[in-house]
């Protein structure tokens, strides 16, 4: 029984798989849109849009809750350019947003293995 099992394991093991949605969720953050098979999209979305939150709600807080949400989100992303990008220039775009900041397009099968093919962006408002 799969109880209280969340997360995609996607054939890979834990450091493994740690190592992929990291860098996804950097490539991300770096170039606004990716194209992914549609369990990876699905098994980084989340995280993805709990940084962005993060990052967007440490703007009202004070300058100590402002570090430690930086810190947080370095210990994610392990780039503290990245970090940087992500809190002065992504975030504020979202500052009126209640989630839902990414997208998924499907692109269809993979024509080598027939893998669904999606493209997952941040959306533009």
């Amino acid at each position: 029984m799969r109880h209280r099992v969340t997360g995609y394991r996607l054939n890979r093991s834990k450091g493994h798989r740690t190592a992929l949605r990291r860098t996804l969720i950097k490539q991300l953050f770096i170039h606004n849109r990716i194209r992914t098979t549609q369990a990876k999209a699905m098994s980084i979305r989340g995280d993805a849009e709990r940084l962005i939150t993060l990052a967007r709600n440490s703007s009202k807080g004070t300058d100590a809750e402002k570090v430690h949400a930086r810190r947080l989100a370095a210990s994610r992303l392990v780039d503290s350019g990245l970090v940087k990008k992500l809190f002065d220039d992504i975030a504020p775009r979202f500052e009126n947003r209640n989630g839902g900041y990414t997208r998924l397009y499907k692109l269809g099968p993979r024509s080598g293995d027939a893998a669904e093919m999606v493209f997952l962006e941040l959306v533009e408002e």
